[in-house]
């Protein structure tokens, strides 16, 4: 086996990692960077970059149908043919990451494309060959979709975020079994193209982490928009055939022509070699310091981390992974003020704590809850959702929000900065807000805590 020397190796080149390989070979390390899939990760290919595509479509169609009610008649038709083409040529080049990749050489990074797995501190190999890193090894290995253990389902030919990003026609009809943001916003999207979809949550609500209350603003429309929604149910079975799935749901079956299972993700942690650094093979999740350390020489950043299977996380690790290599001061990890967004119409934006995580962490917990509608503009423009926001009294600042509404994830943003800075809440009810804007609702939410 071949060894061969470098400074860093980066082993998955997701939006973290490529980031990782690409400032540090430009700050002059000789870095390795390694994945067997597509450069640039999910995201760009099979997440939130064409499903975005697919949602901003779906939304467009929505508008229109929304014409009756404001400005006259209009008559919508549903084609999936240019979304499809958008995601296929402008989004993914058809699935190839070669313009992915030079940006990463033009950087001064190596790659590498296989399955690489640790060998020993420092060490790693991958298609018959050893590389031996003198500053370290980071890893960024992502995850994939999980199957849940449903008796028939491995044996059928169910979709995920991949194949139904993928497809160029859709089907009449679809059932989902999980009621995440994947599933929520996939499913209100293809809803939207005229397919039939039922929902299938095992949990007692969709978008399981968000305030109940954000979530029953979503499942409201969901079901004025046709979408079937069952919560709290079990699956016994899932069979398929002749073009058709069938969901075995307590004492009544669901069919479907397909099934997309957005049930969760696996962390790519498996055949790793893990044990050779110490560490255990079998975990879900890598621990890390606050400059991303996970052992001597070894970095870890992204979903395998475990605060948050989000983009923006991987590449905000990525840069106090970075800043750590290199020996530079800056910005330790801090995650009290973590932001996420869902792309359903309307939009689930949340930070930090739920009202229940709050009070089970022992706060002295005020809530503030008010309808979007509060402001004019939502007035106006007869938005559907919520502001609520938690408050840790003693403190007297956010320690959470959630934000529904048309564009909740750009409102969150200064619910974040509270959050994240430790604003007290007394500054924020002093503060001029534009009028008339939907941000307007979080003054009523302050004044309602309580």
């Amino acid at each position: 086996m071949a060894t061969n020397q470098c400074d860093v190796v980066v082993i998955g080149l997701g939006p973290g990692g490529e980031a990782v390989a690409g400032d540090l070979a430009r700050a002059g390390l000789d870095v390795v960077g390694i994945d067997e899939r597509l450069v640039g990760g999910e995201c760009p290919y099979y997440g939130c970059i064409p499903s975005k595509m697919i949602i901003r479509a779906a939304d467009a169609l929505a508008e229109g149908r929304r014409i009756g009610d404001l400005a006259g008649t209009a008559e919508v038709h549903a084609d999936w043919t240019p979304v499809h083409a958008r995601i296929r040529d402008e989004a993914t080049d058809d699935w190839d990451d070669t313009v992915a990749v030079k940006r990463l050489e033009d950087a001064g990074a190596r790659f590498v494309r296989g399955h690489a797995r640790l060998a020993g501190p420092r060490t790693v190999e991958v298609n018959g060959e050893t590389y031996e890193a003198s500053k370290g090894v980071v890893l960024n290995p992502g995850t994939r979709p999980a199957t849940p253990p449903i008796e028939g389902l491995a044996d059928t030919p169910f979709w995920t975020n991949r194949e139904i990003l993928r497809t160029d026609t859709l089907p009449s009809s679809l059932a989902v079994i999980g009621g995440g943001p994947i599933g929520a916003e996939l499913a209100q999207a293809v809803a939207r193209f005229g397919v039939q979809v039922t929902v299938l949550e095992l949990g007692p609500h969709i978008l399981g982490p968000v305030e109940p209350e954000a979530a029953a603003v979503v499942a409201d429309v969901f079901g004025r928009e046709g979408i079937q929604v069952l919560t709290g149910i079990t699956i016994s079975r899932v069979s398929y055939d002749d073009g058709q799935f069938t969901i075995s749901v307590g004492d009544q079956d669901v069919t479907a022509e397909k099934l997309l299972v957005a049930a969760g993700r696996i962390p790519n942690l498996d055949d790793l070699g893990l044990d050779t650094v110490g560490l255990d093979p079998t975990a879900r999740t890598i621990a890390t310091d606050e400059r991303m350390i996970a052992a001597d020489g070894l970095w870890a950043i992204g979903d395998v981390v475990g605060h948050g299977a989000f983009t923006h996380m991987s590449m905000y690790q990525s840069a106090i992974a970075v800043a750590s290599i290199l020996g530079q001061d800056g910005p330790t990890a801090d995650y009290r003020a973590v932001p996420h967004v869902t792309f359903t119409d309307p939009e689930v934006g949340g930070v930090g704590m739920t009202e229940k995580q709050a009070r089970d962490a022992g706060l002295n917990v005020r809530v503030g809850t008010t309808d979007l509608a509060a402001s004019t503009r939502g007035w106006i423009a007869k938005a559907e959702g919520i502001v609520k926001l938690v408050e840790d009294a003693d403190r007297g600042v956010l320690v959470g929000a959630n934000v529904v509404g048309p564009a909740g994830g750009e409102i969150l943003a200064m619910l974040t900065t509270a959050v994240h800075a430790e604003v007290p809440t007394e500054t924020l009810k002093s503060m001029i807000y534009a009028y008339p804007t939907l941000h307007r609702a979080i003054p009523a939410a302050l004044t309602n805590l309580a």
